[in-house]
């Protein structure tokens, strides 16, 4: 199946709604994804209900419930409780142990993330650091690695650069012309080409850092 625009459809579940929570289930199902909220509050679930593709009320330390909901069939599950240290670890393994492909898991500092890491959780993110959305963006998207919102119609955006454009100049991507998007720096390796030419060169593996309006560069990773 395809999400808008043609990109490949992710299923997501997210466990725990939170403002965290909230806005990683919101972001990912305006951008066309498959998304099952969890929370045990019925008040959070009803509100997200029109919102996503399935919300359900469920003490997500039950695994029978998880199962019931559909979890072992997402891609991406992220353990978004953030009051309850001790729900949040159980739940983290339990997911793990599901068999999900990626659990993403949120901590409220080191520590806690040194104990989610240890248990399997594939990316710990910390929502003092990582906004909701940032984090979405990045999830749903695989060759876009950082994702940060400069107002509501604009952000910046860390991508690796396709191997379709290496080995072309700046200025035959002519990316401003064709997408509206501008080219920030280069990041390649350790050193970074800041307000890069359009004679300079992408070379495969390079990673373009890019700001624009929203909707140019989610066209232009669609391309």
């Amino acid at each position: 199946m395809l999400a808008k625009g043609g990109k490949a459809l992710k299923q997501f579940a997210v466990i725990g709604l939170g403002r965290f929570g909230t806005s990683v289930a919101r972001t990912l199902s305006r951008m066309g994804h498959q998304v099952i909220a969890i929370d045990s509050d019925e008040a959070k679930v009803e509100a997200l209900m029109d919102e996503v593709t399935t919300a359900v009320q469920a003490d997500a330390r039950d695994e029978e419930a998880l199962k019931a909901a559909g979890i072992r069939n997402v891609d991406v599950a992220i353990v978004a409780i953030g009051e309850n240290v001790e729900a949040n670890i159980l739940v983290t393994l339990i997911v793990k142990e599901l068999g999900i492909k990626c659990v993403v898991a949120k901590a409220i500092n080191d520590q806690h993330g040194k104990v989610l890491a240890k248990i399997g959780a594939d990316r710990i993110v910390y929502p003092e650091r990582d906004m909701g959305v940032r984090v979405a963006h990045t999830l749903a998207s695989g060759n876009v690695l950082e994702h940060i919102d400069l107002s509501p119609e604009y952000s910046i955006v860390e991508i690796v650069a396709p191997a379709r454009v290496a080995g072309k100049t700046l200025g035959q991507l002519n990316l401003r012309a064709q997408h509206g998007v501008s080219v920030m720096a280069i990041k390649r390796n350790d050193k970074i080409l800041a307000a890069p030419g359009a004679d300079d060169v992408v070379e495969e593996g390079d990673i373009l850092v890019l700001v624009g309006r929203n909707k140019a560069l989610e066209r232009l990773q669609e391309s």
